[in-house]
């Protein structure tokens, strides 16, 4: 490789391109958490009474329920994409790196699909057993 410059010396072992892609969607995911963090606190406190009877009748409705949904979904993304990155930097073992990530995808997607879940019994039948 020569006694070039440093630049030179590491010119093309970069990310490929990936990490732009993953940071792009980091920061696409945090302002959609953002905006829907802000829409769930002043729905709630625009609640007459934040009861257990009163929540319940608020997320049955559909204009509700969905961005809910889109809220638990978007922050179980970002935090699959964030931990993703947290691993992929520290744990160095391959092995290890590739069960911690394995593991993180089924955490994130079963959280995802339980909270949406309960979302969505709420939603259609008012309850939560």
């Amino acid at each position: 490789m020569g006694t070039g410059t440093g630049v030179g010396r590491v010119r093309g072992l970069g990310p490929a391109g990936h990490g732009a892609k993953n940071w792009f969607h980091e920061r696409i995911s945090g302002v959609a958490n953002f905006a829907l963090f802000i829409w769930l606190l002043v729905s709630l406190l625009t609640l007459p009474s934040i009861d257990h009877a009163s929540v319940l009748a608020w997320l049955s409705s559909p204009l509700t329920a969905v961005p809910m949904i889109l809220f638990v979904l978007t922050t179980f993304w970002h935090s699959h994409l964030g931990m993703t990155v947290i691993i992929e930097d520290y744990v160095h073992d391959e092995g290890l790196k590739f069960g911690s990530l394995i593991l993180l995808g089924f955490f994130n997607f079963a959280g995802a699909a339980l909270a949406s879940f309960a979302v969505l019994q709420i939603a259609f039948r008012g309850t939560v057993s």
